[in-house]
């Protein structure tokens, strides 16, 4: 039998090496992965808004500073501004962003060993096998 690929090394949908049959398999389009900034947008959006945020922060602090150093008759010193503004910094991010992320690494990783909460029973997990199964022709009793 002739082997019949296209230009770009894929078979025609539904011609295989058995004679148009693909063995129970559905044919389809090969999986493919989305483009990086599609793959993590959620990220790059996330990181957006974190830069965005902590600007506005130092932005806004700065101007506070600044203008409290003039009421007392000072002059607004960077030396004394940016360990005032990396100290609030690190306790934002103690008080929101490691709670945050403790309670989403915390989900994931008793999600990822099993807890009782997160696991799926024995009898659905072969309920699905076996409706699968049954979709493809294939007998669940007799693989």
């Amino acid at each position: 039998m002739a082997d019949t690929t296209t230009a770009s090394g894929a078979r025609p949908a539904g011609n295989t090496a058995r004679g148009g049959q693909s063995g129970g398999r559905a044919e389809g389009p090969p999986f493919r992965r989305p483009r990086w900034p599609r793959a993590y947008s959620f990220a790059l959006v996330t990181g957006a808004l974190f830069l965005l945020s902590w600007i506005a922060q130092f932005v806004f602090q700065a101007a506070a500073a600044s203008n409290e150093a003039s009421q007392h008759g000072q002059s607004f010193a960077w030396a004394d501004f940016l360990p005032q503004f990396l100290a609030s910094t690190f306790e934002n991010w103690q008080s929101e962003f490691l709670q945050l992320i403790w309670q989403a690494a915390g989900l994931a990783l008793f999600y990822h060993w099993g807890s009782s909460q997160s696991r799926e029973s024995d009898e659905r997990i072969e309920a699905k096998l076996d409706a699968l199964l049954r979709e493809r022709n294939l007998d669940p009793e007799n693989p």
